[in-house]
C-alpha cells in the first residue's frame, strides 16, 4: 500500500521554499558584500558558488530514501523479515498457512538455477523474426529458454508490464517505425534494470542515421545505444544480435539480475499486504483511543485542547503503534513526534475546522451540545484521529529507519497532517455515528454521587 502522495497547504509551502529562498538571498547578498567591501576578493564568481550552494540545499529531499539491497541475499534477508513481521502481527497460527504460501514462492525465486530466459516481444500485428534464425543466431555453450509473443495490446486501460515478461532475463522489443503511442507506452514499462533492446523493423530506403535520430529524439535516454535495425531480412540475425548474444555469455549474472527483480517486486507486494495488516489494526486502536481522549478532555476543567498533544504522546496509542509497525524507537522520541504533529494539527486548524463542522449538526443531539466540554471532547477525539493517522503514514515512511530524523519531521508535518485530515473528511460520516454513541452513553449513564448518612 502506499502512502498518499503528501501535499502540503498553501501556508506550509509559503512557510517552506519562501522561508528558505529569503534566507538564501539574504545569505547571498551579505556574502557578497562581506568579500568583496570587507576583504576584497572578487565575488562573481563566488557569487555562483553560494548560489548553486543554495540552489543544492533547497532541493535536498525531507527525508531519507529506502536503501534498497544490491544482492539476492539481501532481498531474501528482507524478505524473510517481512515474513517474521506478518507472524508477528497476523499471529503464528493464522499466519502459517499464507505464510508457507509466501515461503514457497520465495524459495522458488531462490532455487532458480537456469537456464536463461529470452523473450522476442512486440505489439499485436507486428512481424517478428523466423523464429529458427534467431535461435541459430543467437545459440551458444550455455541452454536457453526462447519466448516468442507478438500480443502486447495496442490498447490497454492500466498499461501493466506482464509478469511473463517481467520475469525474463534479457528482452528483445521488435519495433516497426513509424512509432506508434501504444509502443512508447509499452517500452516505459520495460523495467531499468532488465537487459532490453530494441530491433527496429525497417525495410525503407530512406536514410537510415536521419530515421535513427529522429527515433532517438522520441525515446526515452536508456534505449538510445540499444536500438539494432533489423532490415526484415533473416540473413543479417547474427551479426545484429551480436550485443545480445555477448550478454548471454554470463547467465548466472542475468539470472542474478532478475532474481533481485523479482524479489524487489515480491517484497514490495508483501509490503504493501503487511501495511494494509498495520492500518486495520491501527484503526481499532485509533478509534478505541479517540474515546479515551474525548473522556479525559470531557472531565478536565481546563478548557484548553492542549491536553490533548499529552494524551496523545504519553497515552497508549504510540506505544501500541510503534509495536504493530515494528518501531525501535525510544519513548522520548514518540513522545516528540506525537507532540510535533499535534502542534502542527492545532496551527492548521482541525479543531476550528471539527468544531464548526459539529455545530452544523448539533441539531441531531438536542440538549446535549448545550455543554461546551462536550464540544471540545468531540473536537480532541477528532483531533487524535487525524494525529493518530499522520503518525502512522510517518511510521510506514519511515519503517526501518533506526533513528527519526527530527528536522526532517518538522518540515514534513504540514504535509503529513494536511493528507490526514483529508483522509479523515472522506469518514467523517462515520465518524459522527460514532459521536453520537459516544454522547448516548454519556447521557445514559450519569455519574452517581454517593454520600454517608449517619442515622440519628
Amino acid at each position: 500500500m502506499k502512502i498518499p502522495y503528501l501535499q502540503s497547504s498553501s501556508s506550509s509551502f509559503i512557510a517552506g521554499p519562501l522561508t528558505k529562498g529569503a534566507i538564501l538571498l539574504g545569505s547571498l547578498a551579505l556574502g557578497q558584500w562581506f568579500f568583496t567591501d570587507l576583504i576584497h576578493v572578487p565575488g562573481g564568481g563566488l557569487g555562483v558558488l553560494v548560489l548553486g550552494a543554495g540552489i543544492f540545499w533547497l532541493s535536498k529531499p525531507l527525508g531519507g530514501h529506502f536503501e534498497a539491497p544490491t544482492t539476492v541475499q539481501g532481498w531474501v534477508t528482507r524478505c524473510q523479515k517481512v515474513l517474521e513481521e506478518f507472524k508477528s502481527l497476523d499471529g503464528e497460527e493464522n499466519s502459517i498457512g499464507k505464510n508457507n504460501q509466501r515461503l514457497n514462492i520465495l524459495n522458488e525465486i531462490i532455487n532458480r538455477s537456469g537456464p536463461q530466459n529470452i523473450a522476442f516481444v512486440s505489439s499485436k500485428g507486428v512481424h517478428l523474426p523466423d523464429r529458427c534464425s534467431v535461435e541459430s543466431a543467437i545459440c551458444g555453450p550455455n541452454p536457453l529458454n526462447l519466448s516468442w509473443s507478438s500480443s502486447l495490446p495496442l490498447k490497454d486501460n492500466a498499461w501493466i508490464w506482464p509478469k511473463t515478461l517481467f520475469e525474463q532475463d534479457l528482452l528483445v522489443y521488435v519495433l516497426p517505425l513509424p512509432l506508434m503511442a501504444s509502443d512508447l507506452l509499452w517500452l516505459e514499462k520495460v523495467p531499468n534494470d532488465q537487459p532490453s533492446w530494441l530491433m527496429v523493423d525497417d525495410n525503407s530506403s530512406l536514410d537510415w542515421p536521419e530515421q535513427l535520430k529522429a527515433l532517438q529524439s522520441q525515446l526515452p535516454h536508456r534505449w538510445t545505444d540499444r536500438i539494432l535495425r533489423w532490415n526484415n531480412t533473416e540473413k543479417d540475425l547474427t551479426k545484429l544480435l551480436t550485443p545480445v548474444r555477448r550478454v548471454l555469455k554470463y547467465p548466472q549474472k542475468n539470472i542474478d539480475l532478475t532474481r533481485q527483480r523479482v524479489l524487489a517486486k515480491l517484497h514490495s507486494s508483501w509490503q504493501a499486504d503487511l501495511e494494509s495488516l498495520r492500518r486495520a489494526k491501527f484503526r481499532n486502536i485509533q478509534q478505541r483511543t479517540q474515546w479515551v481522549v474525548a473522556g479525559a478532555v470531557f472531565a478536565s476543567p481546563v478548557p484548553t485542547t492542549d491536553l490533548l498533544a499529552i494524551s496523545v504522546a504519553n497515552g497508549l496509542m504510540i506505544q501500541e503503534m510503534a509495536q504493530i509497525w515494528s518501531c525501535s524507537w525510544g519513548a522520548e522520541s514518540l513522545q516528540l513526534i506525537a507532540r510535533q504533529l499535534a502542534g502542527a494539527a492545532v496551527a492548521q486548524g482541525v479543531v476550528e475546522w471539527s468544531g464548526h463542522a459539529l455545530l452544523g449538526v448539533a441539531k441531531l443531539h438536542g440538549s446535549s451540545w448545550l455543554a461546551a466540554g462536550t464540544m471540545q471532547a468531540l473536537s480532541a477525539a477528532y483531533l487524535t484521529r487525524v494525529v493518530g493517522r499522520s503518525m502512522a503514514d510517518w511510521m510506514a515512511l519511515n519503517n526501518g529507519v533506526s533513528e527519526p530524523d527530527l528536522e526532517a519531521l518538522k518540515k514534513q508535518a504540514p504535509k503529513l497532517i494536511a493528507n490526514a485530515a483529508r483522509q479523515e473528511r472522506l469518514d467523517w460520516t462515520s465518524f459522527l455515528k460514532q459521536a453520537g454513541t459516544w454522547i448516548n452513553d454519556r447521557n445514559n449513564n450519569p455519574s452517581i454521587e454517593t454520600t454517608y448518612l449517619e442515622a440519628t
